[in-house]
């Protein structure tokens, strides 16, 4: 679930970026006394993910204005559908239209396409994350998207969780000391995950006490290696230019999570559009 207060504030940030000085068009043709009805309707098949977000950009624009699902987030269309309905003021409506299909466009996007990955590896025991590579401020809805999909969420930000990467290590001179600088700084209830690129850097973040060591970018005989290293002593997470036709592949090596920054970096808005009855 969404929280109304956080989405509010992104919503409005949208809302006066599209039109900081009201909507010169539509203010300059559209009567003030005029009603719609709208549908928005799927051109593609898919995961559908947002319709909270599209009910309070319409809100917030119009108090009035009537918003109805045909479906909830998550759940799977197909090209024709009827998503959902919008009934109100025509100014409002078009005010809030380009707002809220393209919040809507990319999160059906990004559930859309961490459906196809968690898909190829329906049957494993591995779990698909994102990544913090997200559009800057819009990281809680499009994290919300991945779930919608079927994906996970790894960390939400840098205070969520210790992850020390190449760079951190190269500044503190190796693992040992990043794992130790950080550990004797930090709760004990955070778990502390460490990058690695070489079997010799798994076997020095295990030594160090790591919780979650990451593979980054091995290929698939040396996760194969690393994990049969690992043997359960930490969590696996394989990284690292994941794509649909690698994913599963990489699953078979025993990897634990598979985390996948294309689900939210470069993902394809998803087609829907608005049209008035």
């Amino acid at each position: 679930m969404l929280d109304p207060i956080y989405i509010d504030e992104l919503i409005l940030k949208a809302l006066k970026e599209d039109m900081p000085m009201g909507d010169i068009t539509t203010d300059n043709i559209i009567d003030p006394s005029s009603v719609s009805n709208g549908i928005f309707i799927a051109k593609a098949s898919g995961i559908i993910s947002g319709l909270d977000v599209v009910e309070r950009v319409f809100k917030l624009l119009d108090k009035d204005i009537k918003f109805k699902r045909n479906i909830k987030d998550g759940d799977r269309v197909a090209y024709g559908d009827v998503i959902a309905e919008v009934e109100g003021s025509t100014r409002s409506i078009l005010k809030g239209e380009r707002t809220a299909l393209n919040l809507l466009q990319r999160m059906s996007g990004i559930s859309t396409k961490t459906a196809e990955f968690c898909g190829k590896v329906k049957d494993l025991p591995v779990k698909i994350v994102d990544t913090r590579k997200t559009t800057p401020g819009l990281r809680y809805l499009e994290k919300y998207a991945v779930r919608m999909g079927g994906g996970e969420n790894h960390r939400f930000c840098l205070s969520d969780g210790v992850l020390i990467k190449d760079n951190h290590i190269k500044a503190a001179g190796s693992i040992k000391k990043a794992v130790e600088m950080v550990k004797s700084r930090i709760p004990h209830t955070v778990k502390i995950e460490v990058e690695t690129e070489t079997l010799e850097q798994v076997q020095e973040a295990l030594k160090a006490g790591a919780d979650i060591i990451m593979l980054d970018n091995m290929n698939l005989d040396l996760m194969k290696e690393a994990v049969k290293l690992i043997n359960k002593r930490a969590v696996v997470e394989a990284s690292g230019n994941v794509s649909l036709d690698t994913v599963y592949d990489i699953a078979c090596t025993g990897v634990d999570i598979i985390s996948v920054g294309s689900l939210t970096h470069s993902v394809k808005a998803f087609d829907i559009s608005l049209r008035f009855r």
